[in-house]
């Protein structure tokens, strides 16, 4: 019974200081990027970033082929709100069905706290939307950090990481979890080349949703 407990423990421990150490490794990036956000000036490597993604001396003329921009916006509103929202009453409502209340909770906390922080943090940051390119969508809320790339981050990687924990196979849990983290970054990446974000927003969205993700 006590080596039975002793080895529970053990598997319990390494995820809990593996989640801790994720944690702390994000919020120490937000903090350096929220010390970005604040500075008077933009970064260099957010005004690099942002024009790599706009045709030479035409910052009104994304990159690529017509189509990347359609599709853009299209993988773009995979982070949006109302499709976060659809999605995860959908999931909620499943697991109501099932009888996983409590897992249907945990959802739920992950994905409205996960918003609630979002807006709290652009108040407390207030940093506007950037100007030194077009904007190839319509926004008015604030820009740090990406609401987009935090709440694809915790919507994404919650259902992905709790829709492991039911699949079998090694592979499997792979893949979903990796489909959970290229949807995050394709989104991120989205907001960028439609020039609603600054690379910093997108990269503080990813570092708090992941944060919060994990913390739930």
């Amino acid at each position: 019974m006590k080596n039975a407990a002793n080895a529970l423990l053990n598997r319990i421990e390494f995820p809990v200081l593996l989640a801790g150490l994720v944690i702390a490794g994000c919020l120490w990036g937000f903090e350096e990027l929220m010390e970005v956000a604040r500075a008077t000036t933009p970064h260099a490597f957010d005004t690099e970033i942002l024009l790599a993604f706009r045709q030479p001396g035409q910052p009104g003329n994304p990159i690529g082929p017509p189509w990347l921009e359609g599709a853009m916006r299209d993988i773009t509103s995979l982070g949006s709100a109302s499709v976060l929202v659809l999605i995860t009453t959908a999931t909620i409502l499943y697991l109501l069905l099932i009888r996983r209340p409590g897992t249907a909770l945990l959802i739920f906390v992950a994905v409205a706290g996960g918003q609630v922080l979002s807006s709290l943090l652009k108040v407390g940051v207030d940093r506007p939307r950037p100007e030194l390119v077009s904007h190839l969508v319509s926004e008015t809320s604030l820009s740090f950090p990406s609401g987009h790339a935090m709440l694809s981050a915790v919507t994404y990687l919650t259902l992905g990481s709790l829709a492991a924990r039911f699949l079998h196979g090694r592979a499997t849990k792979i893949y979903v979890l990796s489909l959970a983290v290229l949807t995050t970054v394709l989104v991120g990446v989205s907001r960028i080349y439609l020039g609603v974000h600054w690379p910093s927003d997108v990269l503080a969205g990813w570092c708090a949703g992941f944060a919060w993700a994990m913390l739930c």
